[in-house]
């Protein structure tokens, strides 16, 4: 009670001390009230980028020259994102909100031996605050992380022992620890290291968790043909393949004790210290229904028909996952190698058979899948094989920074040479996986500072974001009767989906006339349209309500935003706002079409 009575009093005093800032005296009220009975503490230590992102607000900018096209018109829009995760999640947060069913990472696993960069600074196993700078960094990635996860979505985090039991705990708190699934084992040598001490450590971790376990869906793992192949169908049952199994159970209860007379004629009783399965009137009834197998000659012991059509198709995973059923990093070694000519390009990466198992577990058709430590790409590699091999469309978001170029001359190349096609250099050729469209972005920033100019500056550099978030990339040049001035809106539509952006609200009323004699066949017409409020101008769309969907911009990507970002540093001054220029405002360039 005594520390309570001090807490109040102190937190009293705090809030009419001098001299402190807002944010200050809130830090410190939060520090005083903070209470944990048990999980991780840790220093929290600021990143540049999360200084960066107190003043800025990022963007996602195509760069339109390295977009890979595919012909097919159900291709899913694979998407790669050069910059800071952080930043790329920020932007995430507005796009894909509750929309990701998998999430696959591979973050550094902070061994000290310059795996693990803190701004800008190698931390390495003499740093008192290792462990703080790692655990400050993955926190903040995997809140926004959980945000992204669908209801039914899972997250699986590959780790080994530096972090693997502060990984643990840090997701107990994140995702809470009655989501978690299972830690998983993967079998990453096969073969010992014998200049090591004491052991020769030949797995690493992965970590899943659900979003909400009870939503998330295990499609578990394919049946193998050796399986199946136990099946067959002797008496041309019309229910398909079946396979004998068991018809008695122990220890015996007396009403499963009785006699059986077979086909045959003969009479048969369960062995010693068992009983039959079924009571005697559920065995005839099994029997009428021609679920019970007497043999070929009906003079066997009675034997249950289990049909494979009535049997969990997928089979549960194992804890355990064996480099022969999922590859070991020398296999993922090789497998870039052979991409990229026999060319060591990246170290360490991660088997491709790994990750498509954990995609195949907890992934429907269609699904989002993101990895926001890309390394070398296998994710979107994966992701592709995977819809190859079964006829999904899957699309894959990938985040990595450009250090070293490896987002460029790494994941990019890669996968472009996935798509296209390639030569292993004993000159085998790889067919390229074709169906599939790769845009690649970069991260941008607008200030934070909620000003005319910038709030304009803002909806115009998040065109590119709402293709994104609307999964439609297909512009007209046209909308209605007129050519449209893209700097005054831009139309997209694919057939199926139809989004116009306004960004100069003075047209409004023109295009709503216009909406009047459009038909979105059946569909509604998403407008993102400029407001300086929250207000979407439902008034003038008040006759075609019903033919579209209005969000106000930027209201609805500051919401998004600050659900996120890190809180401003208090100004002494506030910005000075510039005039705005004046824009022609003429919706249409030219004549009608």
């Amino acid at each position: 009670m005594n520390n309570l009575i001090d807490k109040s009093e102190l937190i009293s005093k705090l809030q009419t001390l001098e001299g402190l800032s807002n944010d200050e005296r809130s830090s410190l009220i939060g520090l005083l009230r903070e209470h944990k009975k048990y999980g991780l503490v840790w220093e929290d230590k600021p990143e540049d980028v999360e200084e960066r992102l107190r003043e800025k607000l990022p963007v996602l900018r195509e760069v339109k020259d390295k977009a890979i096209l595919s012909d097919s018109t159900d291709a899913p829009n694979h998407i790669l994102i050069e910059g800071d995760n952080l930043e790329a999640l920020t932007a995430l947060s507005y796009t894909h909100e509750g929309k990701v069913d998998v999430i696959y990472i591979d973050p550094p696993y902070n061994t000290g031996n310059k795996d693990f960069v803190y701004n800008d600074s190698f931390v390495d196993t003499e740093d008192s605050y290792r462990h703080s700078k790692w655990l400050s960094f993955m926190n903040k990635r995997l809140k926004i992380a959980k945000k992204l996860l669908s209801d039914k979505g899972v997250i699986f985090i590959s780790i080994d022992d530096n972090e693997q039991a502060n990984t643990k705990l840090l997701c107990d708190e994140t995702f809470g620890r009655s989501n978690f699934i299972a830690q998983v084992i993967w079998e990453r040598a096969y073969s010992p290291v014998n200049l090591k001490k004491h052991f020769s450590e030949s797995h690493d971790y992965i970590i899943v968790y659900a979003n909400r376990i009870e939503n998330a869906i295990n499609n578990g793992l394919p049946r193998s043909n050796e399986a199946n192949e136990r099946y067959s169908n002797p008496d041309n049952d019309p229910r398909g393949v079946w396979k004998s199994t068991d018809c008695t159970v122990g220890p015996a209860v007396e009403d499963k004790l009785y006699q059986i007379t077979l086909p045959s004629g003969r009479i048969v009783n369960p062995p010693s210290g068992r009983c039959w399965l079924f009571t005697k009137d559920r065995f005839e009834e099994m029997v009428s229904d021609n679920r019970i197998w007497f043999g070929a000659n009906g003079d066997s012991a009675p034997a249950v028909k289990k049909f494979l059509s009535e049997v969990k198709q997928g089979i549960t995973p194992m804890t355990i996952w064996k480099y022969s059923e999922v590859g070991h990093s020398q296999d993922a070694a090789k497998e870039v190698k052979d991409i990229f000519g026999g060319e060591a390009r990246f170290t360490y990466p991660k088997s491709m058979r790994l990750i498509k198992r954990c995609i195949g577990l907890y992934s429907q058709d269609p699904s989002v899948i993101l990895d926001f430590f890309a390394g070398s790409g296998t994710t979107l590699h994966a992701t592709m094989q995977l819809n190859a091999e079964d006829g999904g469309h899957r699309q894959c978001i990938l985040v990595t920074n450009n250090e070293n170029n490896i987002c460029e001359e790494v994941t990019y190349e890669r996968n472009k040479r996935v798509i296209n096609g390639y030569t292993t250099p004993k000159g085998i050729s790889v067919a390229g996986l074709k169906a599939n469209t790769l845009r690649y972005y970069k991260t941008d920033y607008i200030s934070r500072d909620r000003t005319q100019k910038n709030m304009r500056d803002l909806v115009a550099a998040a065109t590119d974001q709402l293709c994104i978030k609307e999964n439609l990339y297909d512009e007209q040049k046209t909308f209605g009767r007129f050519k449209l001035k893209p700097r005054l809106a831009r139309y997209f539509n694919n057939g199926k989906k139809h989004m116009l952006i306004i960004y100069r609200e003075e047209l409004i009323d023109e295009i709503a006339e216009e909406i009047k004699n459009l038909d979105f066949a059946g569909k509604r017409l998403k407008i993102y349209v400029f407001s300086p409020g929250r207000y979407a101008f439902t008034d003038n769309f008040r006759e075609v309500e019903d033919k579209v969907e209005l969000v106000a911009l930027p209201a609805a990507i500051y919401d998004a935003y600050q659900k996120v970002l890190p809180k401003r540093r208090e100004k002494l001054f506030e910005t000075e706002e510039k005039k705005e220029t004046k824009i022609p405002t003429d919706l249409f360039e030219g004549e009608e079409v």
